[in-house]
């Protein structure tokens, strides 16, 4: 797994519409359900994934547009070495948008709380989370947060066509942390 960022959010409850009953919250990697803390592709303070390398960077950059996060929850990701199309096919993934530094600083503490599959259609930065931007999390086994168990199950998902047709690809898998 390659170190990818983080990121603030505003953690959405499952809305009604996604018919998993088991998921409680979304910790989806998009801001399509859970929105990130702020618009902040003005600034141009991200890294090559569009995430942030510290959590730093993001109290920062609340401070300067005035976001109040005490009702935010941070996230730290890691992105899988390989991505998919819609076939299932594999390919290494490009680490990083060359005009953007990658230097993630490691969380001291993670809790590992799942896996999502986003998609990249546009080749910068995260899109959409199908498990709970397409509902398919309603026709998979998810956890609480509307993410895969364990890398393994992601990986048998993409590569037996699961996401075929639910939003252009490629696909990528990351993990996600609270942090």
């Amino acid at each position: 797994m390659i170190p990818a960022g983080y990121m603030a959010k505003f953690v959405a409850t499952r809305p009604d519409w996604l018919g998993a009953t088991g998921v409680e919250d979304i910790y989806s990697v998009s801001g399509c359900v859970s929105r990130c803390f702020a618009d902040y592709y003005d600034v141009w303070k991200h890294n090559g994934f569009w995430l942030f390398d510290s959590t730093d960077v993001i109290r920062q950059l609340a401070f300067e547009k005035a976001v109040d996060l005490r009702d935010a929850k941070f996230f730290y990701y890691e992105v899988y070495e390989q991505q998919f199309d819609d076939g299932g096919n594999e390919e290494a993934v490009q680490t990083t948008d060359l005009d953007f530094a990658l230097n993630v600083s490691m969380p001291e503490t993670k809790n590992l709380e799942g896996f999502d599959v986003v998609t990249f259609y546009a080749g910068a930065g995260p899109e959409c989370s199908p498990l709970s931007c397409n509902s398919l999390a309603g026709k998979h086994d998810v956890n609480r947060h509307c993410l895969f168990a364990s890398l393994d199950e992601a990986i048998v998902q993409l590569k037996n066509g699961f996401f075929k047709d639910s939003e252009p690809g490629p696909y990528r898998i990351f993990s996600v942390y609270s942090v």
